[in-house]
């Protein structure tokens, strides 16, 4: 986890799921806070994750696991309408929720739907693919249903520190 900054209220940090022990579920972890690089604007973060399970194809072996699938809306804290927010306090949320695990083997999908590849205004979508020991691997080919990019971890990264309770 990153040390604080000072950004987020100390009084009430966020708790984040625990991918080690969350377990499957039709209802999503659900976070809301205050964004801290836009007015007004708010984050409705919604964690899940889900079991997959995929048979072998030429050069790709079969495999089981489960799919961490984080979606990050960001919306209007007044009215609840979609706002846009760069990318970069989005992308920290789900390296914050995915270092459970592993921060540095996760996915970004984009502002779009990861089961269905359409377009969403105001939500960015991120994903980390373990296996059945809970362990991250790489996204198996036989389930990419939409482009996935590797999340950027570099140095050169604007870094935005989250604060939460673990």
């Amino acid at each position: 986890m990153s040390a604080p900054s000072g950004d987020l209220p100390a009084e009430q940090p966020p708790a984040l799921p625990l991918l080690s022990t969350l377990v499957p579920s039709a209802h999503p972890h659900t976070i809301t806070t205050p964004a801290r690089t836009g007015t007004n604007v708010a984050l409705r973060i919604h964690t899940s994750l889900t079991v997959f399970e995929v048979a072998a194809a030429p050069w790709a072996p079969a495999v089981s696991g489960f799919v961490v699938t984080v979606l990050v809306h960001s919306v209007d804290a007044a009215t609840g309408l979609p706002r846009h927010l760069p990318v970069a306090e989005p992308g920290e949320w789900a390296r914050a929720i995915f270092a459970d695990v592993d921060a540095g083997r996760g996915y970004f999908l984009g502002a779009v739907d990861p089961d269905t590849g359409e377009h969403r205004d105001a939500q960015l979508a991120y994903r980390l693919y373990l296996d059945t020991d809970r362990q991250a691997i790489r996204v198996p080919h036989q389930v990419v249903g939409c482009p996935h990019y590797r999340m950027r971890t570099g140095d050169g990264d604007p870094e935005i520190r989250i604060v939460t309770t673990a």
